[in-house]
């Protein structure tokens, strides 16, 4: 963030939950916050993790998108992988 960019305040949190090797592999738990902007925030990360397991090259990239929009949304995102490197 540049000195310009305001923080974003929090409007909701999620946990972001491994669900195992067969797909789909991800689910996204709302644990607070206003459950409308989760559910659009799912689409996105379904969008793009959906079919995605952890050691998949593709799965960082797309990670680190998530967490970018998840920033930009006001959605403090945690992480639940089991088997992660």
């Amino acid at each position: 963030m540049n000195e310009t960019e305001q923080p974003v305040e929090i409007r909701a949190r999620i946990r972001i939950a491994y669900l195992g090797p067969v797909a789909p592999h991800w689910e996204v738990r709302w644990l607070s916050g206003d459950r409308t902007v989760v559910d659009e925030f799912t689409q996105r990360v379904n969008a793009r993790l959906m079919m995605l397991p952890p050691h998949d090259p593709q799965f960082r990239r797309n990670r680190e998108r998530v967490m970018r929009d998840a920033e930009r949304e006001g959605i403090y995102a945690t992480w639940d992988i089991d088997d992660e490197e």
